[in-house]
């Protein structure tokens, strides 16, 4: 390996104190500066840190950002969840084809272009979006891809993109970004005006049992889609063993149709630390870490920004706000591609500088999370409504909503509608309300909750969206009587399959059955005997699975075979026995029949 380049791997890894913990950050500014990771940079940061090369190879190899082989200078990762799908990816992406002469997955001749699918980037409510390297562009067309390669071709620069700035911190000077908000709706609580320090010095001026005794009571439940107490948790992590305690943020919101995370992080992003810094005090951490996609990578420089004004205005550090003894500082850990990262214990995990995997539970992160230690991990809405709640009171915030949802719930509205965006409304919404909010018509199909969730129909649209009735995380995709929901369904088990960490069998396999059987019965060659298949091992999948993506990823088959059974049931036919269903017949006998001239007498009926 150059001299050169041995002495930038050296600096990188110097800057990180030689610390195999800080290993995602090492390669993030190791391909950052380098263009790739090849085998002689892994060999040096393998010494440089004191791991074994296979440790460093394994981190490297897991996640979709990093490569051992040289990139284009501008790597264009087109999108292709369902909604995407439903806006026009395939056009744009076709556009991109011919205009670099190359298919995904391909670097042209001359180095400057790669070209890449990524499955959700957190733009479904201005599809189709891409991301040329860090830098968003949304509501593509098949002439605006042709526009952009052009620009990039002639400038060799991603910053002389001709793009309109979205509203509100996306044309910050260190965001600049063409994301709109579309926030459509403004609750109470997570987009109501925020004093930076009022609801942490509330919270100071409590003992830490009495700030956890408040969450309690408002009866806060996790805004990730599990519900969870949040107070509970806080009371666990705060009695376990242990001198060190973490706070943890999951802003990885990879799920397709999920984009709420984003809105907040851009407009709210001081609530998530307040609410952040108050948990620290609760369960007695000195530190706290935001695990922040890499999708969103364009708001990094911005969320640093915050905070260090923070820092500067003593709301983190030494002696926060003059309490003596509280020290509380956050870092930003950037993650790579990884889906499965959503998932808490792979989310450590790639915070201790490792792959992805989920963790065995127990022991629970709130005994035993990052490296071992105490660590309570809530997501970017939860932390919110935390600072709410200290700010304004628990009796406050449990007045809002339901008895068993207490508070608002963020909606990402995607799809099919008129005012796709994010929607904070109270608890207990009913799902045919928030259609009507969003302008949706003729819907025959929505899915509650992202990929994982669970698709209904128009009976359902009475039910409400809460944790005991419709829970969700925020997805709400709409689908209307033009869209097919077997292919819809397809789609989320081709996410799955993509997505999963391929450790244990029934999802690594499971979910590949279950996409190869859903398909045949789309295309009409299943028979009825092939509902029950479906039935019986997605159920194996959900109850087998190690960790929450396995458990839920049967869900858009076991969700559609419930609320859309005569789908199913109309595409299946009976066929000879000595036939299997998925033997196309026509097809087999037809270079036959063109020599003979006739059609078969027993497959030309």
């Amino acid at each position: 390996m150059a001299e050169t380049q041995e002495s930038v791997i050296r600096e990188i890894c110097g800057r990180f104190g030689n610390d195999r913990t800080r290993l995602m950050d090492i390669l993030l500014e190791a391909h950052r500066r380098l263009g790739s990771v090849s085998g002689e940079a892994v060999d040096a940061i393998a010494r440089a840190v004191s791991l074994p090369r296979v440790e460093v190879e394994s981190t490297l190899s897991f996640y979709a950002f990093f490569s051992p082989k040289p990139r284009g200078r501008f790597v264009i990762r087109l999108c292709n969840d369902i909604i995407d799908q439903m806006y026009g990816a395939e056009r744009v992406g076709r556009a991109f084809c011919e205009e670099l002469g190359i298919d995904f997955g391909q670097t042209t001749a001359d180095g400057l272009f790669t070209l890449e699918h990524a499955p959700c980037i957190g733009m479904c409510d201005q599809a189709p979006a891409a991301l040329i390297n860090d830098k968003v562009v949304t509501n593509l067309s098949s002439d605006r891809a042709r526009e952009l390669v052009e620009v990039l071709r002639t400038s060799g620069d991603v910053e002389r993109l001709k793009l309109t700035l979205g509203n509100g911190n996306n044309s910050h000077p260190l965001v600049r970004a063409v994301v709109r908000n579309n926030l459509r709706e403004r609750g109470p609580v997570i987009f109501a005006p925020l004093a930076r320090g009022t609801a942490l010095r509330k919270a100071l001026a409590e003992s830490a049992t009495e700030v956890i005794k408040s969450v309690k009571v408002s009866r806060l439940r996790g805004r990730g889609g599990a519900g969870f107490p949040t107070g509970m948790k806080w009371e666990f992590a705060r009695a376990a063993a242990g001198e060190n305690k973490i706070v943890v943020c999951n802003a990885d919101e990879g799920e397709p149709g999920t984009f709420k995370d984003r809105v907040i992080l851009t407009e709210a992003a001081d609530l998530v630390f307040e609410g952040m810094t108050i948990a620290g005090y609760g369960v007695g951490a000195a530190t706290g870490i935001v695990y922040l996609r890499s999708e969103y990578a364009y708001l990094l420089a911005f969320l640093e920004s915050l905070l260090k004004e923070r820092r500067e205005a003593g709301l983190l550090g030494r002696n926060v706000l003059g309490k003596q003894g509280f020290d509380f500082d956050i870092r930003i850990q950037l993650g790579a591609g990884a889906y499965i990262c959503g998932e808490e214990t792979a989310l450590l995990s790639s915070c201790e500088g490792k792959r992805g995997d989920p963790k065995n539970r127990p022991p629970f992160p709130a005994q035993s999370g990052y490296r071992g230690w105490p660590t309570v991990i809530n997501n970017v809405e939860t932390f919110c409504c935390v600072a709410r709640i200290l700010e304004n009171g628990p009796g406050w915030f449990s007045s809002i909503g339901t008895n068993d949802s207490t508070g608002t719930k963020l909606y990402s509205v995607s799809g099919d509608c008129d005012r796709p965006g994010v929607y904070e409304l109270p608890f207990g919404v009913k799902v045919g309300d928030l259609l009507n909010m969003a302008g949706a018509q003729e819907t025959a199909a929505v899915q509650v909750g992202g990929a994982s969730g669970q698709m209904i129909g128009p009976k359902d649209f009475a039910r409400t969206l809460r944790f005991d009735d419709l829970a969700t995380g925020g997805a709400v995709m709409i689908f209307n009587r033009q869209r097919d929901v077997l292919r819809v369904a397809e789609a989320f088990m081709d996410f799955f399959v993509e997505e999963s960490c391929g450790y244990c069998t029934p999802c690594r396999v499971g979910n590949r059955l279950l996409r190869e059987r859903l398909g045949q019965v789309a295309n009409g060659k299943g028979s009825p005997e092939d509902l029950a298949y479906l039935q019986k091992l997605g159920e194996t999948v959900k109850a087998t699975s190690r960790c929450g993506l396995g458990q839920t990823s049967a869900q858009p088959v076991l969700t559609t075979l419930r609320s859309f059974r005569s789908e199913y049931e109309r595409r299946v036919q009976t066929r000879p026995a000595d036939l299997l269903p998925s033997f196309d017949g026509a097809a087999a006998v037809a270079v036959a029949e063109s020599l003979a001239q006739r059609r078969s007498v027993y497959f030309g009926k």
